[in-house]
C-alpha cells in the first residue's frame, strides 16, 4: 500500500524542520513525498528537495490552495494522499497506525490530537480552543463527532476527488471533515502523538491577529457549508433554476429602455434571476442535465428581447466590410455609404465616429453579416461563445462552480439579451487562461504557446485584454526564460498581426485603430473619476488624470502577481475602478475568474451590476444620463467590500 500514497506537505518558511519530516516519512517507507513551497522567503524548497522530496511551486499563498495544488496531477496509481505539516510538530511514527486502519475497508483515517494528554499539553490555548468549538458545531450540524481539525491525515484519492475541496486558506481542514461525512464515508480518528514545531513561527496560533482571523474563519466556514446542504441535497439549485427561468421569460420583454416604466420592469425580472442564482449557489452536485438544460434554457428566452445599441453597429459594420468599405476608415454617416443606409444604420450610436473595435473583432463582424447579418444570427454566435467558455470553466473546475458563470444573470443578458459581443471576448480569454493556467503548473509547454496564441486573440477581440499577454511574457522573462519569452511575443503578437494584414493596414492607416472612448457623451457609471471629479472639479473629463493615477497602480498588480489568475482578476477589478466609462457589460470581464477565485465582490457583480440600468430611467424621465451617488454605492459596494473581504480572508499559511 506504501507505493499508493502520495504525501502532501504545505509549507511555508520551514527551513529548519522540513528536513527532518522528510526523513521521517522516508523512514517510513513512503517515497512519494511533494512539499509545496508556499511563496517561502527562506531555503525551505532546497532543503526539502536536498532531503528527497518533490518540490512544487504554489506563489500564491494560502494552507488550502497548497493542498489543492499538490494532489493535482497525481499519477494514476496514486489510491491515497496523505496531508502533514511541515513544522515538524506531527509525530510521524503514527503513520504506520493511520496506514494499517487505511486497510481495513476506512475512508478517512484522521489523528487526534486532543485524545492524549501529552499531545493536548504541546498544543497552544488558542488550538485547544479553536478545535473545541470547530468540532462541537460540526457536531451539532451534521451530527458527526470529531474530537479534533488535526493536520495529520489519510484520505481515499476516489473520496477526496468526490468532496471536491473549494475552500484554499485555512477553512480546509473543517471543509474536508464537513464534506466527508455528508459523502457518507467511513471515518475513523486515532490518537496521534504531537509535539512544539521544530522551529519557526505559527503563521495561525503564533499572533494575535492570525488567532482571531482563524477564528474568524472557522465560523464563516462553517456557516457556508451548513447553509450549502440545501444544494447538497438538490432543491436549491432546482429551485434557482427555476427561478432564473422564471426571471428570463419576464426579463425578455423588457428591452426598451427607453420608454419610461421598462426599467423598474427589467430590474424586478433581474430580482427574480438574481434570487435563482443566489439560492442555486454552488452546489456540491448538480447533473449534466440540469447544468446545461438551466444555462441554455435561461439564454434561448431572451433571444426575442430588445438589444443593447451596440447591435446595430455591429451589424453595420460587418456589412460594409463585405461590401469593400473599412469601418476604420468610413463614419457610419460617411456620404461614401448613403446607399447602404437602412433600417440598421438608423439605431447607430455616434454614426460621427468610425470604428473601435480591435480588427478580429472587426473580422467576427463580417462573418456574423456573411452569414447571417441579423441580431437573431449575432445573439446565437454569442450564445454560443457563453456555452463554450462554461464548458472549458465546467472541464477545469466542475459544474458545480461554474454554475457561478454559466447561470449568473448579467452574464446571460449581455450576450443572449443586449447582444453585446462580450461572450466572444470571455472565451478567447478564458481559453488562454487556463490553457496558461496548465503549463505554469508544470505541464506541456505547449500549452503555454496554445494559451498565449488565445490570449493574442482576445486582445484582438477587446484591447483590454493585452496586459494578460504582456504579463505571461514578463513570467518568462522574470525566470531569465528570454528565448521562450521571445517565442511567446512573437506567438501572442501573430493573431493581430494577421488580422492588421487582412485589412491591409499601413503605417499610416492604423490610427483609428487606437482605443477611443466617447468619454463626454458616455460617462456613465464610472467611479474613480466621478470621485476625483468630485474632489478636484478641475479634472472633469480629463482622462490624462485617470491614466496617472491608475498606471502606479497598473504596475504595481502587474509585477506583485504570482499567477496569471490573480494578475488577471486584480487587473481588470481596477480597470473598472478606474475606467472613465463604464457600462454593465464590461463588469462580465471579470466574472469567470470569480469561479477560481470564489471572490465575493466579483460574484456579486451579477447582481449589483444591473444597477446601472437605472441611468435609461432617468435619461426617459428627465432627459438627463446622470447617475446617483446612491446608485453608484449599491452598485460598487458590494463589489468593492466583497472583493476586499474575500482578498483579507486570504490567510498567509
Amino acid at each position: 500500500m506504501l507505493d499508493s500514497i502520495q504525501v502532501i506537505i504545505p509549507a511555508l518558511d520551514e527551513e529548519e524542520p522540513i528536513g527532518g519530516v522528510v526523513d521521517a516519512l522516508l523512514a517510513q517507507g513512503l517515497t512519494r513525498i511533494r512539499v509545496m513551497d508556499n511563496g517561502s522567503t527562506d531555503r525551505t524548497a532546497h532543503v526539502a528537495r536536498d532531503a528527497g522530496a518533490e518540490v512544487l511551486s504554489v506563489p500564491v499563498r494560502g494552507y488550502g490552495r497548497a493542498c489543492w495544488e499538490g494532489y493535482q496531477q497525481l499519477d494514476s496509481s496514486v489510491e491515497w494522499v496523505l496531508f502533514c505539516d511541515a513544522d515538524g510538530s506531527d509525530d510521524l511514527a503514527d503513520v504506520a497506525r493511520l496506514i494499517s486502519k487505511a486497510e481495513d475497508g476506512v475512508d478517512f483515517v484522521l489523528g487526534n490530537r486532543r485524545a492524549s494528554a501529552a499531545a493536548r499539553g504541546a498544543m497552544t490555548p488558542v488550538q485547544q480552543f479553536g478545535n473545541g468549538l470547530a468540532t462541537s458545531l460540526i457536531r451539532w450540524g451534521w451530527g458527526q463527532r470529531y474530537g479534533d481539525l488535526g493536520p495529520l491525515r489519510l484520505i481515499r484519492r476516489s473520496l477526496l476527488e468526490r468532496i471536491v475541496m473549494r475552500d484554499r486558506g485555512f477553512g480546509w481542514t473543517i471543509e474536508m471533515q464537513v464534506r466527508a461525512a455528508e459523502e457518507g464515508a467511513k471515518i475513523v480518528e486515532l490518537p496521534v502523538g504531537y509535539r512544539r514545531r521544530g522551529g519557526g513561527r505559527s503563521k495561525i496560533s503564533g499572533t494575535i491577529r492570525g488567532s482571531v482571523a482563524a477564528g474568524t474563519i472557522i465560523l464563516t466556514t462553517l456557516a457556508h457549508l451548513w447553509l450549502n446542504r440545501w444544494n447538497f441535497n438538490q432543491y436549491g439549485y432546482k429551485l434557482g433554476g427555476a427561478l432564473l427561468l422564471l426571471g428570463a421569460f419576464f426579463m425578455a420583454g423588457q428591452g426598451d429602455f427607453a420608454v419610461a416604466g421598462t426599467v423598474p420592469l427589467f430590474l424586478s425580472a433581474t430580482a427574480v434571476m438574481s434570487l435563482g442564482w443566489m439560492v442555486a449557489a454552488t452546489p456540491r452536485k448538480i447533473s449534466a442535465f440540469w447544468f446545461w438544460g438551466i444555462a441554455i434554457a435561461a439564454r434561448v428566452l431572451l433571444l426575442p428581447m430588445i438589444p443593447g445599441d451596440d447591435a446595430w453597429r455591429y451589424l453595420w459594420e460587418g456589412r460594409i466590410q463585405l461590401e469593400g468599405f473599412s469601418p476604420y476608415l468610413l463614419a457610419p454617416n460617411a456620404a461614401e455609404l448613403v446607399a447602404l443606409r437602412d433600417v440598421t444604420w438608423s439605431g447607430i450610436n455616434h454614426a460621427e465616429a468610425t470604428a473601435i473595435y480591435p480588427p478580429i473583432a472587426q473580422l467576427m463582424l463580417r462573418a456574423v453579416a456573411a452569414v447571417s447579418g441579423s441580431v437573431l444570427g449575432l445573439k446565437l454566435v454569442f450564445l454560443l461563445a457563453d456555452l463554450a467558455t462554461a464548458a472549458l470553466l465546467v472541464r477545469r473546475f466542475g459544474r458545480g462552480a461554474a454554475v457561478l458563470f454559466a447561470w449568473n444573470p448579467l452574464v446571460i443578458y449581455v450576450g443572449a439579451g443586449g447582444a453585446h459581443y462580450e461572450p466572444v471576448l470571455l472565451l478567447t480569454m478564458v481559453a488562454g487562461w487556463l490553457a496558461w493556467e496548465k503549463t505554469d503548473s508544470g505541464q506541456s509547454n505547449l500549452l503555454g504557446y496554445f494559451g498565449t496564441w488565445w490570449l493574442g486573440v482576445a486582445a484582438g477581440v477587446k484591447w483590454i485584454t493585452a496586459p494578460l499577454l504582456a504579463w505571461v511574457v514578463w513570467a518568462k522573462l522574470k525566470r531569465r526564460e528570454f528565448a521562450p519569452a521571445v517565442a511567446l511575443t512573437v506567438v501572442g503578437a501573430l493573431p493581430v498581426a494577421l488580422a492588421l494584414w487582412w485589412f491591409k493596414f499601413d503605417f499610416g492607416s492604423i490610427g483609428p485603430l487606437a482605443p477611443k472612448v466617447f468619454v463626454k457623451e458616455a460617462r456613465t457609471s464610472e467611479l474613480f473619476p466621478w470621485l476625483i471629479e468630485w474632489v478636484w472639479p478641475a479634472t472633469a473629463y480629463k482622462n490624462g488624470w485617470m491614466l496617472a493615477f491608475f498606471a502606479p497602480v497598473a504596475a504595481w498588480i502587474f509585477f506583485r502577481a504570482k499567477t496569471l489568475t490573480n494578475f488577471a482578476e486584480s487587473f481588470l477589478v481596477a480597470l473598472l475602478v478606474f475606467a472613465p466609462s463604464v457600462h454593465a457589460w464590461y463588469f462580465v470581464w471579470v466574472i469567470p475568474f470569480a469561479v477560481a477565485s470564489r471572490n465575493l465582490g466579483v460574484r456579486w457583480l451579477g447582481v449589483s451590476g444591473f444597477v446601472y440600468f437605472w441611468l435609461w430611467e432617468t435619461q426617459a424621465i428627465t432627459g438627463e444620463w446622470v447617475q446617483s451617488p446612491i446608485e453608484k454605492l449599491l452598485l460598487w459596494g458590494p463589489f468593492l467590500g466583497g472583493f476586499w473581504w474575500s482578498r483579507s480572508r486570504e490567510i498567509k499559511s
